[in-house]
């Protein structure tokens, strides 16, 4: 289980998981791929020195400094192919989380229902390999979650559009009221004699704050223009919303 998977609420599941590309742990390896590059340039050198130069001081150097760089450039390349799987981008169906950090751990989050846009940059590279940067706008704080050479940034994207917009049908979407149970469905001659009760009345609809009444008015309008739900669907809740002022 994944660090990320720790961070979920009751009712949220995941949608989608992806990790930077293989180009991030690479370039971010250079400089421990350059030290082993240099450990085997001293091994093979001192493989060609003469018995007494390499038993000398000059060879002893030579040995230690390449035993350093060979245990220093594998420390490093394992400490940054850790760092690298310790990072994760993933869209639930409520919010988008970035975790990092391999001992202190690090999230980040941004709700679907804050998500404004989200800008994909793609470069030529970029297309040919799989990968892309993702800006998602918020109206948080931060403002902008930067997404960098995400692998397949176009499926992130869309993955987190759908889950904003199975969010949105999900908030606007009409309580319906129990099934009746099958046992009202009996016949008058089964039923007591006697007085029939007066059913009791259906409690009124709880009453809403004029902020709430405006936000899912604007979310129920951007669901009618996207084409989710009909005019005349829309005014129906319109009135219904209204009412419960």
């Amino acid at each position: 289980m994944s660090y990320a998977d720790t961070l979920l609420v009751s009712g949220e599941h995941i949608v989608r998981r992806e990790r930077q590309h293989p180009f991030v742990l690479v370039w971010s390896a250079r400089l421990a791929v350059i030290g082993l590059i240099f450990a085997l340039i001293l091994l093979i050198l001192r493989a060609f020195m003469s018995p007494d130069l390499a038993n000398g001081i000059v060879g002893q150097a030579a040995g230690i400094i390449t035993l350093l760089l060979v245990i220093g450039g594998l420390v490093s390349l394992a400490w940054t192919a850790v760092r690298y799987r310790s990072q994760e981008y993933v869209v639930t169906s409520r919010r988008i989380i970035h975790t990092e950090g391999v001992f202190n751990k690090r999230a980040t989050d941004s709700s679907l229902e804050k998500i404004n846009d989200a800008v994909l940059t793609q470069s030529i590279w970029g297309r040919m390999f799989g990968f892309g940067d993702l800006d998602v706008l918020t109206a948080s704080e931060e403002g902008i979650e930067k997404l960098r050479m995400l692998i397949d940034a176009i499926g992130f994207k869309k993955s987190m559009l759908e889950a904003k917009h199975e969010l949105e049908l999900e908030l606007t979407r009409p309580v319906m009221p129990p099934m009746r149970s099958t046992t009202a469905s009996a016949t008058v001659a089964d039923a007591p004699t006697g007085p029939v009760p007066t059913p009791a009345p259906e409690p009124a609809p709880a009453a809403m704050t004029a902020d709430d009444v405006t936000k899912a008015l604007s979310g129920l309008a951007d669901l009618r223009d996207r084409g989710a739900v009909s005019p005349e669907e829309y005014e129906a809740k319109k009135a219904e919303l209204l009412g419960r002022l």
